[in-house]
């Protein structure tokens, strides 16, 4: 049984009905795959069941660029006719893609209409791992232009946060944390060039990865925003993540081992940004989740990491040139840019001219960061200041207003990208009128075992509700 008072059961009622249907959404991934690989559910099944909730909710969310309901239905039932499906570690389990990846006989918009292109003609590396697995791609999710701002929204559409639609579900990869935080997938791909998977899970209340940097593979755009790009995985329960993650790697999933003694863990809430500190519930949080390490037996000390200016002005400067680095590869005419795209692909332009993307700045401050684990093995902030943005057409709105609304709510995660090394996010905490509170870990390079494990040790112990209550698919009707 999860926080959200129980978790559904395909068992019960006949696979192919509506009740059935019910049931099976809300499983969580490692369930979903279970019961198909025993021949208790098809992937069919699975795959409609969720086709159908994304149907039922999406139209208030807005996740999904693209919904592959024919094409996922005949590829569930390529799984389930597989000689292989007994040993799928995602056997039939439905899945979102974010919108800059390529996904065959699909069209990857990297969320510009400036990008015209017909549909892909092979899977990118992460999407090709997924199906091996046996995982079914549902749909594209959304992302803001060019994956570069911290919500999601574009002409004619807001996505929004299923915890509070009046919110954003942050981004670059909002659209794929508002699919599964309203329960239309267990988990979802997305990737982190500044926080782009941390920020959504931060705001919609899931677990997520970041791993470091040449774990799993990139092909994110024209560099990966020179090395600091990472894909990942959006999920609701440490298991997942762990499962998700291990695929995207190319490694047999199991359970994260133990790291055989107490953990001695450094905690700091000292902003990066000097005038943009936590929140009080944030600041709670955090101090909730040091009682429960202590609880645990784990060591926590107050240590601020060396997060320099010039740590700082390098990663700005990496975002900057992303831009119009990106924007060069993919072909785009800078004209049809939003204007808030064009001026930072402007000034990405000088950025480079000027040199000013500097190896040395990223490898010295790696190697400051790496001698902070010396004697530490985790580090503990916050992710964010306070709630997530407000849902609005942040394109309509200049480069300044964005990058200043993005810089003061999420000052804690630009600096992990830099250096290279893996962060995860969690739930720890909810805000009584609205969406979760969350947490971030930092480890050293190889650290991502570890901290998948300080995951699903602190759900063991306080575990989070799965899903925003008005979407909530595991909710008993009344």
């Amino acid at each position: 049984m999860d926080a959200s008072g129980g978790v559904g059961t395909a068992r019960g009622g006949a696979p192919g009905d509506r009740a059935g249907r019910q049931r099976i959404v809300g499983l969580p991934a490692t369930e979903i795959a279970a019961l198909v690989r025993a021949g208790e559910l098809t992937a069919v099944e699975v795959v409609r069941a969720h086709l159908d909730h994304v149907e039922a909710v999406d139209a208030r969310i807005g996740a999904f660029r693209v919904v592959r309901r024919e094409a996922a239905l005949a590829e569930a039932a390529a799984v389930d006719a597989s000689l292989t499906r007994f040993a799928l570690p995602l056997a039939g389990v439905p899945v979102a893609v974010k919108d800059n990846v390529q996904v065959a006989g699909e069209v990857c918009t990297d969320g510009s209409p400036a990008r015209e292109s017909g549909p892909e003609r092979r899977d990118h590396e992460i999407v090709t791992r997924l199906r091996k697995a046996g995982a079914v791609v549902i749909g594209i999710t959304r992302v803001p232009e060019l994956c570069l701002y911290a919500a999601t929204d574009g002409p004619g559409t807001v996505t929004r946060n299923p915890w509070d639609t009046a919110r954003s579900p942050a981004g670059s990869s909002g659209g794929s944390a508002a699919a599964v935080a309203s329960g239309c997938v267990p988990i979802a791909h997305g990737n982190d060039g500044m926080g782009s998977l941390r920020l959504p899970a931060a705001a919609c209340g899931l677990v997520t990865l970041k791993p470091g940097v040449g774990v799993l593979p990139g092909g994110i755009g024209a560099d990966d925003w020179s090395g600091m790009a990472v894909n990942g995985a959006l999920a609701t329960t440490a298991a997942d993540l762990a499962v998700a993650h291990a695929v995207l790697a190319g490694e047999q999933p199991a359970a994260p081992a133990a790291p055989g003694r107490p953990l001695r863990v450094a905690v700091s809430t000292r902003s990066p940004l000097p005038g943009a500190g936590a929140d009080e519930a944030t600041r709670a949080a955090v101090d909730a989740v040091v009682n429960q390490l202590r609880a645990a037996g784990h060591t926590v000390v107050r240590r601020n990491p060396p997060v320099t200016p010039a740590a700082a002005a390098g990663a700005l400067a990496r975002w900057m040139a992303g831009a119009e680095d990106d924007a060069e590869f993919l072909g785009l005419d800078r004209a049809r840019l939003q204007p808030r795209s064009r001026t930072h692909a402007r000034i990405g332009r000088l950025v480079r001219r000027l040199g000013l993307v500097r190896p040395r700045t990223q490898e010295r401050f790696r190697q400051r960061m790496v001698a902070f684990f010396d004697d530490v093995d985790l580090l503990l902030t916050p992710v964010t200041t306070g709630p997530p943005l407000p849902a609005r057409p942040w394109h309509e709105r200049g480069f300044l207003a964005n990058i200043t609304a993005n810089a003061r709510w999420a000052p804690w995660t630009a600096a992990w990208n830099l250096a290279g090394i893996p962060a995860a996010v969690l739930p720890a905490a909810t805000r009584p009128d609205g969406p979760p509170v969350p947490v971030q870990f930092v480890g050293p390079p190889g650290a991502e075992e570890r901290l998948l494990w300080i995951v699903g040790e602190l759900e063991s112990r306080r575990p989070w509700r799965r899903y925003a209550p008005v979407f909530d698919p595991t909710a008993t009707p009344a």
